[in-house]
């Protein structure tokens, strides 16, 4: 029986649930004895001229080694992205002008880690504040220049080549138009950040929390002058990314760069405050819609216009439009798409990839508009997403995003959402409730998104071993932080070998171990590095068939693998001998190293329906249920894609409720803690209710899409429709998120005074 598609439990659990996991603040390397603890002086103000810094306080203080300012660090400004405007670099200690709240100016090393704060709050830095512009439609207009030497704030631009028409929208019976916040957002992953770093000789390791070892390495190394051969990065255990992680940071260069100009190996593990200001968010759109069409329903004509706050300095956040132009059309077939993006920096954090980075965006704006394009003719919105859906026949569909669609049912996974939901019954209940006047109002909110999985990173290398003692060892260029590699990599090379999962070990995130390969970032990981673990398995299975044809006097195409006992073994003759892989391995080396170029990317789909119920008096939300189906073609493990799909709906309806990183008009973050910035916990969320899809793609030979962003891109859009719905009566037709109670008792208000 094939083990690809059962639920088998994950191995790496028992350790976490037992002594817990390891990371890169908790190592015990020996060569880390001694090291110094690094802790940064981060800037006060977000946008400001530095005039003087005063260490020597600071460097009388307990336990202080050195107190390290730009000058004395050695390291030129880097650009963070290579497409972005070339005179937006950073510098990895500011040394004459600060551009956000949390920019490190100065590195503190001492003995232990405690005495860091108290040596950084002793460094003494004057300011002279300059005007500061947080709202990335303000820095569009260049009246504040973070970058004088730029002459403009905005560090890149797609789609401006031509003007827009101003005829786009003639012949259209109807057009709707809105301005849109998809509110900027804080990863805040389990392990903040952290890195560790020593040397022998000329040779750098560190130990970083990342999503991608060899990426991690070259960035790290380029910043330090140094041949990627002479850097050794390695993951340890990684307390989530959700794309934050993507890449090295600034302050990893600092690490190796300290611990090699004092001789001593350096530590530094930041605090969940500095996390909150220091590390990359994600989102932080402001998007225009307009929509145009036909009373009957049909969606002609959509224009998408965004402008991309950046932060400070532009890093993957500059990408982020391009795939939120690419997927604007989402799953309909629209005749005539136009968009256009620009990204500016603001006097805040950085913004790079957050879980679904740009393909969430897109679909939160297309389903809005797709919502306010039903509102307008009078029709119901589930009932014009069916007529405007790509229709299955014309796949693979290249829509006019550019983007080719592999496979989808988009028609099918909406009517199996509104069915498993009893939609009908829903709006009867609403129906109710409305005639009756009552506080808590229902709303029913109705999803249909696609997303592009894996896109630009299609090449993935594995290998794989079987050593005479019967165990197997498999190396990936995935770095897993949670999503379960050890579990479903061995499991692929268990479906061929027929060697338990018990006795087959994963290895990934180090990289003199696996030197080649792209970590795991944008759904990526199954439909190729498992793809290359599978086929890696399935060469060495024919490499043991060849060995084993003379030993068993047998043609190589009459050999198979027994499954159950890991050996090869003469098909259809039950009787026959049977060699062990084992006894081949102990005979001569039994191993394959495997390189799988997909070429393109997949294309996941679904829908959601959303149920909450809004208390009209107070404004507060409740999420009742949801019904997620989520298409990413043949399911590998149940338990592993469900985990996935879990952990994806909770943070898109966080997003659509709660979260909202907060700047005020000095720069100032108000969300800095827990405290602060709202994260559900489980009382928040429902049950989900998960409704199985599998449309398989041609993409790869086992039919596999990405599933780690799709519950996050559904359930977002159908979370705030549901919001809006529930007081659609009232004349409530937007609300921004997050929809806070706040907002939507404003909405309510607003809306009863008739100015909604």
């Amino acid at each position: 029986m094939s083990i690809l598609g059962t639920r088998v439990v994950r191995t790496e659990d028992p350790v976490f649930l037992t002594r817990g996991a390891t990371y890169t603040d908790d190592l015990t390397d020996e060569r880390l004895t001694g090291a110094l603890h690094l802790t940064f002086v981060r800037s006060p103000l977000a946008h400001a001229t530095i005039t003087s810094i005063d260490t020597s306080a600071a460097l009388e203080s307990p336990g202080v080694v050195a107190v390290v300012t730009a000058a004395d660090l050695g390291l030129a400004p880097a650009l963070l992205f290579p497409g972005a405007n070339r005179a937006m670099t950073r510098p990895f200690l500011a040394a004459d002008t600060v551009r956000f709240v949390g920019e490190p100016v100065a590195a503190v090393l001492t003995e232990e880690a405690y005495q860091g704060e108290d040596a950084a709050e002793l460094v003494d830095v004057e300011y002279e504040p300059l005007d500061v512009v947080v709202d990335p439609l303000e820095a569009a207009s260049d009246t504040t220049l973070l970058f004088p030497d730029a002459g403009t704030n905005t560090a890149a631009a797609y789609g401006y080549d031509e003007e827009a028409d101003p005829h786009f929208f003639d012949g259209c019976e109807v057009v709707v138009t809105r301005d849109l916040v998809n509110q900027r957002l804080a990863a805040a992953p389990l392990e903040s950040r952290a890195a560790s770093a020593f040397w022998e000789g000329d040779r750098l390791t560190m130990y970083i929390s990342n999503q991608n070892a060899q990426g991690g390495r070259d960035q790290i190394a380029g910043w330090l002058g140094l041949d990627a051969e002479n850097v050794r990065v390695i993951l340890p255990d990684v307390g989530g990314g959700f794309g934050a992680k993507i890449g090295s940071d600034p302050e990893f260069a600092i690490v190796g760069k300290l611990s090699k100009t004092y001789g001593r190996p350096v530590r530094w593990n930041e605090s969940r405050s500095e996390n909150m200001t220091g590390m990359v968010q994600g989102r932080a759109q402001r998007q225009t819609i307009t929509i145009g069409g036909t009373r009957e329903g049909r969606v002609t004509h959509y224009r998408l216009d965004v402008v991309q706050d950046l932060g400070a300095y532009p890093r993957l956040g500059t990408f982020l439009p391009v795939f939120t132009r690419m997927m604007a059309p989402g799953t309909y077939d629209i005749d005539n798409v136009d968009s256009r993006a620009k990204a500016v920096v603001t006097n805040t954090t950085s913004i790079a990839a957050y879980r679904g980075a740009g393909r969430p965006e897109a679909t939160a704006a297309i389903e809005r508009a797709m919502d306010l394009f039903a509102a307008e003719i009078g029709m119901d919105p589930a009932e014009v997403r069916k007529r405007n859906v790509v229709d299955p026949t014309k796949f693979p569909f290249t829509t006019k995003g550019g983007a080719e669609y592999d496979s989808g049912e988009y028609a099918r996974a909406i009517e199996r959402a509104l069915e498993h939901s009893g939609y009908d019954k829903l709006r009867a209940e609403q129906k109710a409730r409305r005639e009756r006047g009552d506080a808590r109002q229902l709303g029913i909110g109705v999803s249909s998104y696609v997303e592009i999985t894996g896109g630009g990173a299609y090449v993935e290398h594995a290998s794989v071993e079987v050593h005479p003692d019967g165990t197997v060892t498999v190396l990936t260029g995935t770095s897993p932080h949670g999503q379960g590699h050890a579990t479903a990599w061995a499991m692929l090379a268990s479906e061929h070998l027929g060697i338990p999962i018990d006795k087959i070990t994963v290895r990934h995130g180090d990289t003199d171990i696996v030197p080649k390969g792209d970590g795991t970032m944008g759904s990526r990981s199954l439909q190729t590095g498992g793809i290359a673990v599978d086929q890696a398995s399935e060469k060495l299975v024919e490499i043991a068939k060849q060995r084993a044809a003379d030993l068993l006097e047998a043609s190589v195409d009459d050999l198979e693998v027994d499954k159950d006992h890991g050996a090869i073994t003469v098909r259809g003759v039950p009787d026959a001998r049977s060699i062990p892989l084992a006894e081949l391995a102990a005979s001569e080396k039994l191993q394959v190293d495997h390189t799988w170029d997909s070429q393109k990317p997949t294309f996941p789909f679904g829908a959601h329906v959303c149920v909450v119920e809004v208390d009209t008096e107070s404004g507060k939300v409740t999420v009742e249920r949801i019904v997620a189906v989520d298409d990413a073609g043949p399911i590998l493990n149940p338990l592993l894609c469900e985990g996935q799909r879990h952990g994806g709906i909770a943070q898109g309806i966080a997003q659509a409720l709660l979260e909202e990183v907060i700047y005020d008009e000095e720069g100032q973050p108000l969300t800095a803690t827990f405290a602060d910035y709202g994260i559900p916990s489980a009382a928040e969320l429902p049950s989900f209710d998960l409704v199985e899809m599998t449309t398989p793609t041609y993409i790869n030979s086992l039919g596999y899409k990405g599933i780690g962003e799709a519950g996050t891109i559904g359930s977002t859009p159908a979370t705030q429709s549901a919001v809006i719905d529930a007081l659609s009566h009232l004349g409530v037709t937007h609300i921004d998120m997050p929809l806070t109670p706040l907002r939507v008792w404003e909405a309510i208000n607003a809306a009863s005074k008739g100015d909604a």
